[in-house]
């Protein structure tokens, strides 16, 4: 005889225990403390894939670095209005942190961010150009007030004396650098906040747990069908509400879920390496986030960087995303998960994105043939007194970017995130990943608005939402006083001064 599933009854299932569904979690605990949620993990642990500190950039992505939220357009201009956007969503996610620090639910803030300037530098002329030309724009708006720009090569060198060393003299270098950025432990922050919410009486977390199917009841309720991966058991959850923030498996449950607006999504995966530096002498010297620019074809996220991160209360020095391919959705998944998604509504949209993205497809296929030797020469160029024996190579995440439908190309490749929801709001997954974990707190803030609307509408939700983002409802960027008071409270609660 087969093992008998048992069924249970909840408000809401979060499938996935990473950032995205204990932020979505502990918005719903605090704005609604009534709401039953049950927490659905398949690992042993959780923040173990994208949120774990080692698979992601750990950039509190704030546009302050990130050249690829700036793209410079045909006449030469920048275009800044996603950097705008990027800073003020990574804004209200510190704000919403600083009142769990307030209120005891985090308890120890250096443990997951702490300051770290984010940098951005650039070589060769017209690319120099490039830097300026977005400094100038950016610093316009109070987001940026404080950036500083410099191709002086004394100053470089004191900000960043390990890129400068023995560094050709004739060479052209820029950078611009942000003392307020920061660096952030998503895997910690998650964490914190999974432990808080599986002390509560009404929320309950189950880590071994894989969803094997999703369906629709008549009554319009859901029903999330799981196996426990050590004893076999399986259990029916029922619930009025389900989130998939499951990193690159969120496309393969949201297609179980059988939903219209599903059809028609693909995803790419992206694998990545780091290189990591083992010399302690080295890491010592280099306390920034240095983003250079991609390189033609590249993904988002294997935008070179030069990167200064705190890991378990230990400095570390890493280098890189390299991009390369796998079938895997997950860093701990299958490789029949690209294979499993491709479904007869996404082929059109799949294979029209591969045609138009074969840059990408080059640039991947180059990355996987890399050898220790080029991965040495590409950081060279950041660091020119680098060595092979300073360094090994360290696995990074799996990344899946969002194919969807076009109507004129068949289909595109996004490189954001994207919440897709149905019509009535009962279910909801997100997909995509940069900018991803650092603007958390306001995409479930507008996921709970689509999804919870009647709740929404109430005087006592706003009032409550208000309380924890103050700033919710008004433009940090379009109001300078109100951004430096925001600013100086957040870092003050965070220890970040």
């Amino acid at each position: 005889m087969g093992k008998k599933t048992t069924k249970t009854e909840v408000d809401v299932v979060l499938i996935g225990a990473g950032i995205m569904s204990a932020t979505l979690g502990t918005l719903i605990h605090e704005l609604s403390p009534d709401i039953t949620i049950e927490i659905l993990e398949r690992l042993d642990t959780v923040a173990a894939e994208s949120s774990d500190a080692w698979n992601n950039a750990g950039t509190g992505h704030s546009a302050l670095c990130e050249l690829n939220y700036t793209p410079q357009r045909p006449d030469g201009s920048v275009d800044i209005s996603k950097a705008i956007s990027i800073a003020e969503q990574y804004e209200v996610s510190k704000q919403f942190w600083s009142y769990l620090v307030e209120h005891n639910v985090i308890k120890n803030p250096e443990e997951f961010i702490r300051r770290v300037p984010h940098m951005s530098a650039v070589f060769g002329e017209k690319d120099v150009q490039f830097l300026k030309t977005r400094y100038e724009a950016l610093t316009q708006h109070n987001l940026f007030k404080g950036m500083e720009y410099s191709e002086d090569k004394s100053l470089l060198n004191d900000w960043i004396p390990l890129m400068m060393q023995e560094r050709d003299a004739n060479e052209q270098i820029a950078a611009t650098k942000m003392d307020i950025g920061t660096d952030v432990n998503f895997g910690t922050l998650t964490r914190d906040l999974i432990s808080y919410l599986d002390k509560k009486e009404n929320i309950n977390l189950s880590t071994g747990n894989e969803v094997k199917d999703i369906e629709r009841l008549p009554d319009g309720r859901w029903q999330v069908e799981t196996k426990d991966l050590k004893t076999g058991a399986r259990k029916n959850i029922q619930a009025k509400f389900v989130f998939i923030g499951a990193g690159g498996h969120s496309l393969l449950l949201l297609e179980k879920s059988g939903i219209p607006e599903s059809k028609g999504y693909g995803g790419f995966p992206v694998g990545g390496q780091w290189l990591r530096c083992t010399n302690e002498e080295v890491i010592a010297q280099h306390h920034a986030k240095v983003y250079g620019k991609a390189s033609v074809g590249a993904p988002p996220m294997s935008v070179p960087h030069l990167d200064t991160r705190y890991i378990d209360g230990k400095q570390a020095l890493l280098f890189g995303p390299y991009a390369g391919f796998s079938t895997k959705f997950l860093k701990k998944g299958s490789y029949f998960d690209l294979p499993a998604s491709i479904k007869l509504s996404n082929i059109r949209p799949m294979l029209s994105a591969g045609l138009d993205n074969l840059p990408l497809t080059k640039y991947l296929i180059t990355e996987v043939m890399k050898k220790p030797k080029d991965k040495l020469d590409a950081l060279k160029q950041f660091m020119p007194t680098a060595k092979m024996e300073d360094w090994e190579i360290e696995k990074a995440g799996q990344r899946v970017q969002v194919i969807k439908k076009h109507p004129v190309h068949g289909g595109i490749l996004e490189f954001g995130t994207e919440v897709v929801s149905s019509a009535d709001g009962s279910i909801a997954a997100l997909l995509g990943a940069s900018p991803g974990a650092s603007t958390s707190v306001a995409v479930m803030i507008n996921l709970l608005k689509r999804c919870f609307p009647d709740r929404a509408k109430g005087d006592s939700y706003r009032s409550k939402l208000r309380t924890m983002i103050p700033s919710w409802g008004k433009n940090l960027n379009d109001d300078a006083e109100l951004c430096a008071s925001t600013r100086k409270w957040t870092h003050d609660t965070l220890k970040l001064n």
